[in-house]
């Protein structure tokens, strides 16, 4: 007892105050360099960062290397790239070879994922329906991890790439309609909306989701008459409640749609189908009894469109004509409006990139962020999509056991 005394009275006054715990600063990762190529595929005019997001990697300490013309058709001249802190790189070669994460906005042609070196991280969108076996199997050769657009979610379960890209396909369909609508060779030289003494245009909607909603945001922002069908009673009440308007909703039955088409000035097609191909709703005997120089913007044409009539068409040649009525069926509709469309996939990739070099590895960021995780469709060269593998009949592992086995 006199011992343990003897011992208290040595302890300081500051010794017996709470003490710093010291914790163990992991240091970041300076070494990770962010590349990105320019867009090769036809008429994809975007890019996945802009320069105020590469400022921010940055002015980080991270570096980020951009080839020369990549925001040329997005309106981001190389000299704001290169005022931002990036190098320009005079070849998509030199990035491939030189960069840990590679950042695109359409997937790899088959050229580039040659270029492609192991162990890489590859951010783009996947396009799985366009897609083949063969593509999958040159990057699982590569060894790279690959997260898709399509696949990566917020902490509240949304898609938040997929939503911002459908945001502007839902307005951009809309002005898309009214060029088209007023021109005299494809429309009837027609307004799109309405004023007081004339009745006002009619818009029908095919789906009720986020591009549908944003389609008959601006609709109704130009005075048109708006109908929307879904098969989704949540999503029509959901859209209602959004737009705070009572406008007309119904489920889809050929019938009832059948015959509001009949009085259509346009007619949007946004259904979506998340695992295949998107339903066919619309068939050519409905659309041979609609209005000549009706429009018809079929959004759903990345997945094959929801209406028989419609085939793929490129920015280049974007409309033909069927039983009198203007198809327009570009796959990425966003692309029209590039400079925006930029920003929208910006905001959150540059966070996204930033928060993935402060972890130091992709292999912590697949560990630490669920939303990322489930945007992973290869990890290592191992396949981890189930949609991909059905779809094309490859083998695939479950994203939590094979990340599990790697950390």
């Amino acid at each position: 007892m006199n011992q343990e005394k003897s011992n208290i009275s040595k302890i300081s006054g500051s010794q017996l105050l709470p003490q710093e715990e010291m914790l163990d600063i992991k240091t970041k990762n300076d070494s990770l360099i962010i590349g990105i190529p320019k867009e090769t595929s036809y008429y994809e005019n975007r890019i996945g960062i802009v320069p105020e997001a590469v400022k921010l990697l940055v002015d980080n300490g991270y570096k980020v290397i951009v080839e020369q013309g990549a925001g040329e058709g997005a309106c981001f001249p190389d000299n704001e790239f290169s005022d931002a802190g990036a190098e320009i790189a005079p070849t998509a070669k030199y990035i491939f070879e030189t960069a840990n994460i590679i950042i695109k906005v359409s997937p790899l042609s088959t050229s580039e994922i040659e270029l492609l070196q192991k162990g890489q991280a590859l951010i783009s969108s996947v396009h799985i329906s366009a897609q083949s076996p063969e593509y999958f199997k040159k990057l699982a050769e590569k060894k790279v991890t690959a997260i898709g657009f399509e696949f990566i979610q917020d902490s509240a379960d949304f898609f938040p790439l997929v939503r911002a890209v459908s945001e502007i396909a839902g307005n951009t369909s809309i002005l898309i309609a009214a060029e088209y609508l007023a021109n005299t060779k494809y429309g009837k030289g027609n307004m799109l909306g309405g004023f007081s003494g004339i009745t006002p245009t009619e818009v029908v909607i095919i789906g009720a989701g986020t591009v549908g909603e944003f389609a008959a945001r601006a609709a109704i922002g130009l005075g048109a008459m708006v109908k929307v069908f879904d098969n989704n009673l949540f999503k029509l009440r959901r859209l209602q409640t959004s737009i705070n308007s009572r406008i007309f909703t119904s489920i889809i039955h050929p019938k009832v749609l059948e015959k509001h088409l009949k009085n259509a000035h346009v007619v949007v097609g946004a259904l979506r189908n998340h695992s295949g191909r998107t339903p066919i709703v619309v068939s050519e005997e409905m659309v041979a009894k609609m209005k000549k120089g009706a429009v018809v913007v079929d959004v759903s044409i990345d997945q094959g469109g929801c209406f028989e009539t419609s085939r793929v068409t490129s920015h280049a040649n974007p409309v033909f004509q069927t039983h009198g009525v203007t198809h327009y069926c570009v796959p990425n509709i966003a692309s029209r409006v590039p400079h925006t469309s930029s920003y929208a996939l910006s905001n959150y990739l540059a966070y996204t990139t930033l928060e993935l070099c402060e972890l130091g590895s992709v292999e912590l960021m697949v560990k630490t962020n669920i939303g990322f995780r489930k945007g992973v469709y290869m990890y290592k060269g191992i396949l981890t999509n189930q949609a991909i593998g059905e779809i094309y009949n490859l083998p695939y592992q479950d994203i939590n056991l094979v990340a599990s086995l790697w950390l």
